[in-house]
């Protein structure tokens, strides 16, 4: 088995990262104008990792690894490679159970956010059990 491959993809060839969630049933969806991160095999994406322009930083907005494909590094492999080119901080939320996960990848709690990330916190913790980290 080849060693996947990670890179951005570039903005024109986004309809291949729903097609991957979709194939997956995931309910992910990307956004234009978000950075696109994959993990390929051959011509086959196997992870995707989507970030969004915000606060003078990035927002993790969706990481999602094919199910057959996870506990292969995968997800650490597309952080680590998003955050090499973002030296500006990197926000994410998470349910609580992702913490640690999230924490060996060299994100840490983050006990204040820009005004716009702490709306969107406050508003998704009415539903979900969610936590907020950052890297750099």
């Amino acid at each position: 088995m080849t060693a996947p491959r990670i890179r951005r993809l570039p903005p024109p060839l986004r309809p291949l990262i729903d097609k991957f969630y979709r194939g997956h049933r995931s309910p992910m969806r990307s956004q234009a104008g978000d950075e696109l991160w994959v993990a390929e095999r051959g011509s086959e994406i196997i992870a995707a990792l989507g970030l969004r322009p915000l606060a003078d930083g990035q927002w993790l907005t969706g990481l999602f690894v094919a199910p057959n494909e996870r506990g292969q590094g995968l997800a650490t492999r597309l952080v680590q490679g998003s955050l090499a080119v973002h030296p500006d901080p990197v926000w994410l939320f998470c349910h609580p159970d992702l913490g640690p996960l999230y924490r060996r990848m060299g994100f840490a709690d983050c006990p204040g956010l820009p005004q716009t990330l702490a709306e969107r916190l406050a508003r998704y913790q009415r539903s979900k059990s969610l936590i907020a980290l950052r890297a750099h």
